[in-house]
């Protein structure tokens, strides 16, 4: 079939591609920013078109030729008004759908009984499933709970809540049954499901083979990770706000996600027909085995994709409609404060690129690493993403991955005597628009020139403020950060040669 995936910068989406092409169907992505899929190993073997599920015009050419839709977008960002937006989103892929003559949506929801009081992310992901179902053509809905795979953000948070806490008071949430599916299985169960015309016009509970409580999850966890046995003492008194705030602090996670992730964990989550081993049968991934795969890609770099791949949307930091240009006059608004050191290295601009490209992460920013967690610590308490979120491979990087608090927004290797170019967007709460940029060049004597620049627009008095009782820290971290990017650079070099 011509399928249209859409959500194929997130965490599943990123994955079925390949899985849909290997099956023999012809692929088109629709999404906000193309540019976030330049790296996949698969673009080449895509049409991919720009395309917002909210924007009906842009909906309507990305359904053109189309016999089947994957609906994978999910507006759960850390902003409060999510569920309106994915309910705004259904409707009009809906409707372009069914405009456009397509046969069959696919869409991969949550599990939950609606008999049940739900929490608003569980209410929110069958309301998209009804809103979809609305229309004229057949909808397949894959309701799944806990997704356990490398990257995904119940792996993230059951991953970083175990080895970080071998002592934990938890809230009563961590008795409520589930039933975990691996990554591997939901893209199995998607395939299959658009293979199987018995699939349509139907909601398809999916799982793998066992049913636990979230604590026991976090024993066999640490059992297969060779951690000692966690200790958990649940207490009634830790309401849904103080565990968002105590799973925001200790996991990846940004507050605003956690809470609804957090608030779903009260439901019981698990499958209760076999109509999905009818249907599309294979052997279920057991938890262990999910769990043993995903660490297996964690500790060989091996992670295609995570939880931060769809967020923020890549655009030009200058963009008119957005922000202010370089050239705009103080008074016009458009006040843009600078912090730029130029160094000199005797490596190639290529090593230089490979330098610069190495940063954050476990590599960190060859300043004091006290200060920036102290920064990603502030950033944790005021519902920020916080420095958790690292990289997803030391040394390579794509545009619109998260890099710590940072985003890549625009990203050029040099070649045959161009620019090289890495722009990372500040993702922390700050009271501006920041960015960390960095231009690479030839110097015209065999070495290159490394120009480092931080950018930041204020918001009002108070960005202001930020910016210059910062300053004194500044001026201490950046010359020491463009100076030891250079000689990591010449480092690479000599190792090379």
């Amino acid at each position: 079939m011509h399928v249209l995936v859409l959500g194929a910068t997130g965490y599943v989406g990123g994955r079925v591609v390949p899985e849909l092409l290997t099956a023999g169907h012809t692929v088109r992505c629709a999404v906000r920013s193309p540019a976030k899929l330049d790296a996949r190993v698969w673009r080449d073997r895509v049409d991919v078109v720009r395309g917002d599920v909210t924007d009906r015009a842009s909906m309507d050419a990305a359904c053109a030729d189309i016999d089947a839709v994957l609906f994978l977008v999910h507006a759960m960002d850390g902003q409060p008004d999510f569920a309106a937006r994915e309910a705004a989103g259904a409707t009009t892929v809906r409707d372009a759908a069914a405009g456009a003559g397509v046969q069959r949506i696919l869409y991969l929801g949550g599990l939950g009984d609606e008999k049940d009081q739900l929490s608003k992310h569980l209410r929110s992901r069958h309301e998209v499933g009804r809103l979809l179902a609305e229309g004229s053509v057949p909808v397949t809905e894959l309701r799944a709970g806990v997704v356990i795979g490398s990257g995904s953000v119940s792996f993230e948070m059951l991953r970083h809540l175990t080895e970080v806490l071998p002592v934990m008071t938890t809230p009563r949430w961590v008795t409520t049954r589930t039933q975990p599916i691996g990554v591997r299985d939901v893209l199995r169960t998607i395939v299959g499901a658009l293979a199987a015309e018995e699939t349509a016009g139907r909601i398809i509970e999916i799982g793998g083979p066992d049913v636990l409580s979230y604590a026991e999850m976090m024993q066999r966890y640490a059992a297969i990770a060779g951690l000692r046995r966690r200790i958990i003492i649940p207490v009634p008194v830790l309401s849904p706000r103080l565990s968002s705030l105590w799973v925001g602090l200790v996991t990846p996670l940004p507050t605003g996600i956690a809470r609804p992730l957090v608030d779903s964990l009260v439901n019981e989550v698990i499958v209760r027909d076999d109509v999905a081993e009818r249907l599309i049968p294979f052997e279920r991934t057991s938890f262990d085995d999910a769990v043993r795969q995903a660490l297996r890609r964690v500790q060989d770099l091996e992670v295609e994709t995570t939880w931060a791949s769809a967020g923020g949307a890549v655009r030009m930091p200058y963009d008119p409609a957005a922000t202010p240009s370089p050239a705009d006059p103080d008074w016009a608004g458009g006040t843009i404060l600078r912090d730029v050191r130029t160094v000199r290295c005797e490596a190639s601009p290529e090593d230089l690129y490979d330098a610069v490209t190495s940063l954050g992460g476990s590599h960190g920013y060859h300043t004091p690493r006290f200060l920036w967690l102290i920064r990603g610590g502030l950033d944790k308490m005021v519902g920020g993403i916080g420095l958790g979120r690292g990289r997803r491979h030391p040394q390579q990087l794509a545009v619109g991955e998260p890099v710590d608090f940072w985003r890549v927004e625009e990203l050029l290797r040099p070649a045959d005597g161009s620019e090289g170019l890495l722009r990372l967007r500040a993702e922390m709460k700050v009271p501006g628009e920041a960015w960390l940029e960095f231009r690479i060049g030839p110097d015209g004597a065999g070495g290159s020139t490394l120009e480092q620049q931080a950018r930041f627009h204020p918001r009002g008095l108070w960005g202001r403020v930020y910016w210059y009782g910062l300053s004194p820290v500044h001026s201490f971290m950046f010359p020491r950060m463009a100076r030891r990017i250079s000689r990591d650079a010449e480092q690479l070099a000599r190792r090379a040669g």
